[in-house]
């Protein structure tokens, strides 16, 4: 700390660039980036009062073949025109057609970063390619079955009406298709079927089965980007009637309600879905013994499970004769539903355990944030897909693994926390994007970052120190100092690092914007009003922006601006303490100051080195006069005299503040990493007290990479420490203390084999004779998943 001697004249300095200042505004309004205000969306990040959206309602019968592995449908479209505008023809999307040979998924892969490549990575490789998916369109008729013309672009369709479509008119169309389905776990992809060899059995889970219409609103048009596997769905809501005929011993889960129990359930079986509704614990609708039944079974005949869904953008299902059901129900505010889960025996003892426990401390947690979950069911399904949502309905992954000597089952910590937290976070994607239904095809981040986010707040109260994988500030700081990220507000199918970037940074901002920048109160307010002003209907990131805004009373433009359209990071250095006092300008009170200070300072290594050698002085004292006998900071006659002359045209309080005894701390920021963030300071004082004191981000606005804060103070300043708690993302720590503090680590030792020192001596002696490999990466190979977790020391 340096201590100065000033008469409280500070002087602010800026950036001066070829005698101009170089001034990075920060704290520039979006107002220029965002989209102008309008009567469909406001300005304040509310839906218009014209604010429209089209409806799309869906009949749909579907034949699951098990020994084929085949998909066979039919289904009626009817499109309602809500928007201002005529419409010449329809896009429908064909996700599937992503399977086809030569798409644009398929052809638009890169090749893999590295010759180092697991068994299973390789067989999709070589699987995928000659994989024929896809759908096979058989028919396309309006209401009165008349032919229509449609092409075909990847994994669009455009249907031809004969006439336009006027606003307010609705017209329906007619599709029968059929697909071929692929093993999800050789091909990957949100759907498909899981066999199991021991039994001879499948577990289907479909999803994007059927053609489904492509997204048309205000801001895009028709949202026709083409799937190419990463950038998810948008649609519309509309009502669902589907029937589903599979083989007779199967169980089927699905989007919606059930209409026919008495058809395809025993009595047994109903009389437990019954008892479920309002029991306090799971009920088991299918058992776990009617479950290895119907695994051994082989029905020659089918059932047909038919569901209602209402007010939905999507539908999916599965199905399986080696599911077990467990059923209860869940009954708050105005959610009255049913959770339920769908599992194979190897799934247990875990899943019996904590699926539908998960799903309903999912909807108590998120109704708090949000709103009133408002469907009749939720659903979480155990098949090949490791996570996925659909409204009512979710695909989640983990299992206990299995001894085959012993025949026992267990599951690790990692297992035990993924399941619990893969249906947090499915189950909460009913909220976002199935009920506040963002485009994912354009923006990834509206339903993963916030989902992820609201998981985080979920998974914390599910029991003390929940070992959530993001949301903390410090999960995602080893993501923002690399090299290899792009902002947020990127599209889907352009993101790098794509857990980091779409799921753990936004919900890490959301957690930082919760605690630190705004606090709970105003935070929660603001996020609650954006849920229910856009439950049911389609926001923007600009509506989310200014909704948060508006509710909060408060800009953020500049955190909005910083977190998710740049890279910077937050890496605020504390690098000077300054200790200034008021000259009081008495020479004897500042003599004795003067004197302190020097007595401070080091002695010269000359001087040291110097005593006792001989000084003429001591031959000749005669040479020795007054200032000899009084040091420098002796005060004289004429200083004091000074004083007094000076005393008398000063007033009273100007005499005060002359005398004013507090410790003046000026501490001086640097902000290397970019990101303008509020100051958390933690002061520490010589009593032994503690003080903590938040600078709000303003304190940058006039100069982003450097400010100073003064601190006044009766007490004397021991230790401070910037962000204490780690709750702003800094990426470096180690500068952030005062005095500093060693970086701590440890040496790892070993025993180095024989061989590993000949293998490394020979190395050696290649790479001294070769050129480093142009641009390869000492990374490269390494999984996106396992760049996600690779927390490295701060």
């Amino acid at each position: 700390m340096r201590t100065t001697f000033v008469c409280l004249c500070l002087a602010v300095s800026g950036n001066v660039t070829a005698g101009k200042l170089a001034f990075d505004d920060k704290f520039r309004q979006l107002e220029e980036i965002l989209p102008t205000p309008n009567s469909y969306r406001t300005a304040s990040g509310a839906p218009g009062h014209q604010y429209w959206q089209q409806q799309v309602n869906y009949d749909i019968d579907i034949s699951l073949d098990d020994k084929t592995q085949r998909l066979t449908g039919s289904e009626t479209l009817d499109y309602q025109n809500n928007s201002p505008d005529s419409l010449r023809y329809l896009w429908l999307q064909l996700d599937q057609n992503r399977m086809k040979p030569g798409s644009g998924y398929k052809m638009s892969e890169s090749a893999p970063a590295s010759k180092k490549i697991t068994y299973k990575k390789f067989r999709t490789m070589v699987e995928t390619p000659k994989f024929d998916g896809g759908y096979q369109i058989t028919k396309v008729t309006d209401s009165n079955d008349k032919p229509l013309h449609y092409v075909i672009n990847g994994t669009m369709m455009r249907i031809d009406l004969p006439k336009a479509l006027k606003s307010g008119d609705s017209v329906e169309v007619n599709i029968d298709w059929n697909y071929q389905l692929h093993e999800q776990k050789v091909l990957g992809g949100r759907s498909g079927y899981e066999y199991f060899e021991k039994d001879d059995n499948y577990l289907y889970e479909l999803a994007q089965w059927f053609p489904r219409a492509v997204a048309y609103y205000d801001v895009m048009g028709w949202q026709n980007k083409q799937f190419l596997g990463r950038g998810e769905f948008t649609l519309e809501f509309g009502d669902y009637e589907v029937d589903i005929t599979v083989p007779a011993d199967h169980i089927v889960a699905a989007t919606g309600v059930l209409q026919n129990p008495k058809k395809v359930l025993t009595k047994a079986q109903q009389k437990r879905l019954k008892k479920a509704k309002n029991a306090k614990k799971p009920v088991l609708v299918i058992t776990p013994e009617e479950a290895l039944a119907n695994e051994k079974s082989r029905a020659t005949t089918t059932k047909t499970w038919r569901f209602k869904a209402k007010n939905v953008r999507d539908f999916a299902w599965a199905s399986s004769r080696k599911f077990i059901w467990d059923a209860q129900g869940y009954k708050a505010g105005n959610t009255d539903t049913m959770a339920m889960s769908y599992y194979p025996n190897e799934g247990n003892p875990l899943w019996e355990r904590y699926s539908t426990e998960a799903i309903i401390h999912t909807m108590e947690q998120y109704n708090k944030y949000t709103f009133d979950y408002p469907y009749p069911v939720s659903i979480s399904v155990n098949g090949p897909v490791g996570g996925m949502e659909y409204p009512m309905i979710t695909f989640n992954g983990p299992r206990p693994t299995l001894n085959e000597e012993t025949g026992e089952k267990t599951y690790s910590r990692k297992t035990k926390y993924g399941l619990i937290g893969v249906i947090i976070h499915e189950v909460g994607h009913n909220y976002f994007p199935m009920i506040v239904n963002s485009d994912e095809r354009q923006w990834t981040w509206m339903d993963e970052g916030l989902n992820t986010f609201l998981q985080f707040i979920a998974e914390q109260s599910w029991e003390e120190n929940y070992p959530s994988r993001r949301g903390h500030a410090n999960d995602i700081t080893s993501y923002m100092k690399s090299s290899n990220q792009v902002p947020i507000m990127t599209n889907s199918e352009s993101i790098m690092q794509f857990g980091n970037n779409a799921y753990g940074k936004p919900a890490a901002a959301l957690n930082i914007l919760r605690e630190t920048v705004l606090g709970r109160e105003l935070f929660d307010f603001a996020f609650k009003e954006y849920a229910l002003r856009w439950k049911f209907k389609r926001p923007t990131p600009a509506d989310f922006f200014r909704t948060m805004e508006d509710a909060s009373g408060t800009d953020l433009d500049w955190f909005w601006h910083g977190w998710f359209y740049t890279t910077d990071h937050v890496d605020i250095a504390l690098e000077d303490i300054h200790l200034y006092r008021p000259n009081s300008q008495n020479p004897d009170t500042e003599e004795a100051w003067e004197r302190a200070l020097d007595n401070e300072s080091p002695e010269f290594i000359s001087n040291l080195r110097n005593k006792g050698q001989w000084l003429r002085t001591q031959d000749k004292p005669e040479l020795l006069d007054f200032y000899n006998e009084h040091d420098k900071f002796t005060a004289t006659n004429a200083d004091r005299n000074k004083y007094n002359k000076a005393q008398k045209d000063l007033e009273q309080w100007q005499k005060d503040l002359l005398v004013n005894d507090s410790n003046f701390y000026i501490l001086d920021f640097r902000n290397i990493g970019g990101l303008v963030m509020p100051i958390i300071l933690e002061l520490s004082y010589h009593d032994g007290s503690k003080e903590r004191l938040t600078l709000p981000a303003e304190i940058w606005r006039k100069n982003p990479k450097k400010t100073s804060k003064m601190l006044i103070t009766d007490k004397e300043i021991t230790a401070i420490a910037v962000d204490p708690n780690w709750e702003t993302a800094d990426v470096n720590v180690n500068n952030n203390y005062w005095p500093a503090r060693p970086i701590k680590s440890r040496f790892d030792l070993y025993k180095k084999k024989k061989a590993d020192m000949m293998r490394d001596y020979n190395e050696a002696l290649k790479s001294a004779d070769e050129e480093p490999s142009a641009g390869k990466e000492p990374s490269a190979g390494k999984s996106e998943d396992e760049a996600s977790t690779d927390k490295k020391a701060r």
